[in-house]
């Protein structure tokens, strides 16, 4: 692959060995260049950063804003949302950024996240019951890496059982929009922005013992107890934000892993006798195969450089997380899968002010969630061929569409021992 970052007339990289092989792409990248000049999802151009520090760096580099409004005309910019979903963390600096996120941190605290293991494990349970009632094979996505996160984000915001939508058919069209049909991210986004507003509405008319009861009360002044409040459409802007994000991230970390997990019997079997090492393996899946190959897009208040690359004000800068976390200067053999290894400082959640804000979610999620399968179904396996396997393609989420999985019966499971 062609090392385009020094500034002139080529054209820019085309994208689309990242989207067929991510990993081995990030690899020749970094070997050739540590910045590039590609064409972002949108088809406008935009640096890629591909080794760790340059990318850790630039995590924490206040002079790489995330507002839009730094960016120069005719570069990638992202998604395209109105104002009422636009006014979240993911589009702001300091000092919005430090009050905005200052008012709903504590709603992601560890020991807040610890009152919800109980309700997690039980949801889990649940849908293992269901797909062990249908019995196999099943689609671990669809049945269980899906709706969990979608139930548990749901349950923390409180959304009423009767207004849970299509969440995952409005998160796939806006990260892996259908460019035959530029329609469906417009009803996507108009649906979203319709479903937020009335859920909004009914929990001020009557709140509850939730998370958005909690962040309406911080907008109506109920709990100004430091002078900030957020705004209407900030307010909007979380609920979708907490809700799109803490659905996409857990259902690929989950399936990812799980996929790992299958492709690693040994592995599987010593989770299954030693459940105390899931934490550490859980650190070890968002390394190796985590949900986000990039951070979100960035753009330059200043001429800059990056490893030794020129990038000027207010041209699109995308960070590779994935292609950081697999970077062999600071991970040695990176591909290979070791929860051993030394894992501070993994990307995979984001670095400095913008580091993601339900990381003890995200990874107490997908720990119950794995713990949960490994110990029902010890006999697990993949029920399609390895040619067979459908993933997302798309520079935004890396995850599964779909992971068909057998097992054998608890009949079979206790004759065999």
């Amino acid at each position: 692959m062609q090392n385009t970052a020094e500034p002139g007339p080529d054209a820019p990289i085309d994208v689309t060995p990242l989207l067929d092989d991510p990993h081995a792409a990030s690899a020749a990248l970094r070997a050739s260049g540590p910045v590039h000049r590609i064409t972002g999802p949108d088809g406008h151009p935009a640096w890629l950063v591909t080794r760790y520090d340059d990318v850790r760096d630039a995590l924490a580099d206040p002079r790489l804003s995330l507002d839009k409004r730094h960016a120069a005309p005719g570069g990638y910019r992202g998604f395209s949302l109105p104002p009422a979903l636009d006014a979240n963390l993911l589009n702001m600096d300091p000092p919005e950024h430090t009050r905005v996120r200052r008012l709903v941190v504590k709603a992601f605290t560890t020991g807040r996240m610890d009152t919800l293991r109980e309700p997690v494990r039980r949801i889990a349970d649940e849908l293992l019951d269901a797909m062990e009632a249908r019995g196999g094979p099943a689609d671990l996505i669809a049945d269980y890496a899906g709706p969990l996160p979608v139930i548990v984000i749901c349950d923390l915001l409180g959304v009423p059982q009767r207004d849970r939508h299509d969440f995952r058919a409005w998160t796939d069209a806006l990260i892996t929009p259908d460019p035959t049909r530029p329609e469906l991210m417009k009803q996507a986004i108009g649906a979203m922005l319709e479903f937020f507003t009335g859920l909004i509405a009914g929990k001020r008319a009557a709140p509850g013992d939730d998370l958005l009861s909690d962040l309406i009360a911080v907008r109506d002044g109920a709990d100004d107890t430091d002078g900030d409040r957020l705004t209407e459409d900030e307010l909007t802007s979380l609920a979708f934000l907490i809700l799109f994000a803490g659905y996409e991230n857990s259902v690929h970390l989950i399936g990812n892993a799980a996929l790992t997990l299958l492709e690693h019997p040994d592995l599987y079997d010593r989770l299954l006798r030693h459940p105390h090492e899931l934490p550490q393996a859980v650190d070890e899946f968002l390394r190796h195969d985590g949900p986000a190959p990039l951070a979100i897009r960035r753009f330059p208040t200043e001429d800059l450089e990056i490893g030794g690359v020129r990038i000027r004000t207010g041209e699109t800068v995308l960070l590779g997380i994935a292609s950081a976390n697999r970077d062999p200067a600071r991970f040695p053999d990176p591909d290979t899968f070791d929860p051993h290894r030394d894992l501070s400082g993994h990307l995979a959640l984001g670095h400095g002010i913008h580091r993601c804000l339900g990381a003890p979610l995200a990874r107490m999620e997908a720990e119950i969630a794995l713990g949960a399968l490994i110990s029902r179904f010890p006999g697990l396996r993949r029920g399609v061929a390895q040619g067979d396997l459908r993933r997302r393609r798309s520079l935004r989420a890396r995850g599964l569409i779909s992971l068909p999985v057998t097992w054998k019966s608890r009949n079979e499971q206790v004759f065999e021992a």
